[in-house]
């Protein structure tokens, strides 16, 4: 299944490379809105609130009310887990809060689990150069991918794998990489990082992934038309 991706910085819809480079924005959320709508799961991320300067609330509020949501984006407490799902998200991306002293923090991973439910925590592991990145992808941690989802499974109803070499680059993903991660969990995995073709999105969907797609969704490489 294709999951649209919605990331927002600044109140305006937009891409980035490798979580940093501004390749493409939109004032204007209506359009995106519009087109996602006959998603049953679109992804909000919070790119302000995710970096620690401001916040998209309101919008983040507005898109929840139309489309079916999953948010995420500066989420480190139960608190804002709690405030994120209020704006009518199903479930809540929690990623750098996760870790800790460069090893998985279980016990916030309980706690949170614990406060909001297992199955409205979607845990995001990020990975770059093999292992896993957190604080928008530039602190590398000492683990894989594979053993942080390991870790996690108890506490979180879905993973979130974004592999980072590949994000934003419109050049293909790594399967290799994503179906190792396949198959360290029974969770719902959602694969994202460079998913560029419906070929990529069938393969992924033949083993039991869902795919995020951004930017060839908003550069019109990826139709959306498909399936209609």
């Amino acid at each position: 299944m294709l999951i649209p991706a919605i990331d927002l910085q600044h109140g305006h819809v937009v891409q980035l490379v490798q979580g940093e480079k501004l390749a493409i924005e939109a004032p204007d959320p209506e359009p995106w809105i519009q087109r996602f709508s006959r998603f049953p799961r679109v992804q909000v991320i919070d790119l302000d609130a995710a970096k620690g300067h401001g916040d998209n609330t309101a919008m983040v509020t507005t898109i929840c009310g139309r489309l079916s949501c999953r948010v995420g984006g500066g989420i480190r407490s139960v608190e804002r887990a709690r405030a994120a799902l209020s704006t009518g998200a199903h479930a809540v991306i929690v990623s750098s809060a996760l870790f800790r002293n460069g090893e998985v923090d279980l016990a916030f991973a309980r706690t949170l689990a614990d406060a909001v439910g297992a199955e409205r925590v979607i845990a995001a592991v990020d990975s770059r150069g093999g292992q896993v990145v957190i604080h928008g992808w530039k602190t590398p941690l000492p683990i894989t991918a594979v053993e942080a989802v390991r870790a996690l499974e108890p506490f979180c109803g879905e993973f979130l794998y974004t592999h980072v070499d590949k994000e934003g680059l419109m050049q293909g993903t790594d399967m290799a990489a994503i179906l190792a991660v396949r198959r360290a969990t029974a969770r719902r995995l959602t694969a994202a990082g460079g998913i560029t073709t419906w070929e990529e999105i069938d393969q992924l969907d033949a083993e039991g992934v869902d795919a995020v797609a951004g930017m060839a969704v908003y550069t019109g490489a990826l139709s959306l038309d498909r399936g209609r």
